[in-house]
């Protein structure tokens, strides 16, 4: 079948504003106009396309066209660039979705996307393992994520690890763990979690239960839902958590700048293999996109290894 661009546009805008009002405004039509457009679409198709609730969703056929829609975007803007400005090119950057972790893009990813000129970024935030899910469903062209095995049209490359290790303010660690991080103490100290998915401090309570022969502690919880105040909160004494991401050898992140007041409750520690995953798709943009992800993680991220 044929595509028409501005359905095209449409459906992208519609999805990425989240409602057919914020896609007319984006595109500067009513909306009524997106909403014939999209009708046109999903009749060419001969399928619902989107889903009409707050913020509108993809259907699963929708996200197959939303991907359509991505790169034509991406390829159209790309052409354009090349053949030069025309008399009424609003000479409007193409924009790049991506999707990172929040430890990433609290240490290393920023650094990276400012030395991309000419691109503006939409960045969805999610756990590692579930920023891959976003790359099928057409939201975002790339991806860093803990998946290793390719995403179906994309492609996989190693970024590094984040490397982490058990932690907790000084006095907390008086209080709690007057003889070490036993397990019995593990069982009862509170511990600060990023998230209810976040599975690094739990990863590290097996692993302890395991070298004693015991049961896996189960310790109070704190949830703490953002990369800063979540190291703000082992600081602060709130409970004990996985320090980091670390960076390599040499590497510095603002966000964990040295504090004596912060002490490890042990040596080990627990690494996150990261991956970059992009769309297979020839594109003088997007490549420049992840060649400085790339670059970047090279520089500050250690190198995929044994834990320490």
């Amino acid at each position: 079948m044929r595509w028409d661009s501005g359905q095209l546009a449409a459906l992208a805008a519609v999805i990425t504003e989240g409602s057919f009002e914020a896609a007319a405004r984006a595109l500067h039509v009513t909306p009524s106009a997106v909403s014939q457009r999209v009708r046109a679409l999903e009749n060419a198709t001969g399928t619902v396309l989107v889903r009409r609730t707050r913020p509108t969703v993809p259907t699963e056929p929708g996200r197959t066209v939303l991907r359509l829609a991505r790169q034509v975007e991406l390829l159209g803007a790309e052409a354009a660039a090349e053949l030069g400005p025309a008399d009424d090119d609003t000479g409007r950057p193409v924009t790049v979705p991506i999707a990172v972790n929040a430890d990433s893009l609290a240490t290393w990813i920023m650094p990276a996307l400012s030395a991309v000129d000419g691109v503006c970024f939409d960045v969805h935030v999610a756990d590692q393992d579930r920023t891959a899910e976003l790359l099928p469903a057409g939201v975002v062209m790339a991806a860093v994520t803990s998946q290793r095995e390719p995403v179906q049209g994309c492609t996989s490359v190693p970024l590094g690890v984040t490397r982490y290790r058990p932690a907790a303010a000084r006095g907390f660690v008086s209080r709690w763990f007057p003889d070490g991080a036993t397990a019995e103490a593990l069982d009862a100290a509170p511990m600060v979690v990023f998230a209810r998915t976040d599975d690094l401090q739990d990863r590290w309570l097996r692993d302890v239960a395991y070298r004693a022969g015991v049961d896996v502690p189960d310790p109070p919880r704190h949830h703490v839902p953002s990369t800063a105040e979540f190291l703000a909160a082992v600081r602060a004494g709130l409970g004990w958590g996985m320090w980091g991401p670390l960076p390599r050898d040499g590497a510095r992140f603002d966000v964990l700048a040295p504090d004596d007041d912060v002490v490890p409750l042990a040596p080990e520690t627990v690494d996150v293999t990261l991956y970059l995953q992009q769309w297979r798709l020839r594109s003088t943009v997007l490549d420049r996109v992840t060649a400085a992800l790339r670059e970047q993680a090279r520089r500050v991220l250690p190198p995929a290894g044994p834990p320490g």
